[in-house]
């Protein structure tokens, strides 16, 4: 199966603000400044590789939503190596402080081949609270609403709630001219 890789050297689309666009691979990759700038220097940077085709156009297709250009590669025409990757270690660095992520040693298998290019993330591992345990750390003051519903009432069980109930009395035609006769 041939393998590819997604390769990025900072080009940004044409009509897109290069700011935004810079924003929105740094949000995506969860880059810091530091390494979005490093990604933005227009040095050729592998991003991602050795996945199959499906994979690579996903990736393709995610940086070009974000408004940057990237190029999809066969491994075997890549003939000269690329520079270090800065790309996969910074979003190992860009995780949030007060998240631990999984350790070094344990690797997880993807479920299916769309989870298998997010394998070489390193993202926050978050765990599910207990069952009953309250998600919400602080409460807003409720201040009800001054509506007046004193004119409102509840209708007793059974009611129709004023709905019309149809008429069905018809008028029954005068059928006593009519003589039925034996042939």
């Amino acid at each position: 199966m041939a393998e590819f890789q997604v390769v990025f050297q900072g080009e940004i689309q044409p009509g897109v603000d290069a700011e935004l666009a810079q924003a929105a691979i740094g949000q995506l990759f969860q880059l810091s400044d530091a390494n979005l700038q490093r990604l933005f220097s227009g040095k050729r940077i592998v991003i991602k590789q050795g996945l199959d085709a499906p994979t690579a156009d996903k990736y393709r297709q995610a940086i070009e939503r974000a408004g940057a250009l990237c190029a999809v590669e066969p491994m075997a025409a890549a003939t000269t190596p690329a520079p270090a990757d800065p790309a996969p270690a910074s979003a190992q660095s860009a995780a949030p402080s007060g998240a631990t992520s999984a350790p070094k040693g344990k690797k997880l298998e993807p479920r299916d081949s769309f989870m298998a290019a997010f394998s070489e993330v390193d993202a926050p591992d978050f765990d599910i609270a207990p069952v009953g345990s309250d998600l919400q750390e602080q409460y807003r003051d409720y201040t009800p609403l001054d509506i007046d519903l004193d004119a409102l009432s509840l209708a007793p069980v059974g009611s129709d709630m004023g709905e019309l109930k149809p008429d069905h009395s018809a008028e029954v035609p005068d059928t006593s001219h009519l003589k039925l006769e034996d042939k």
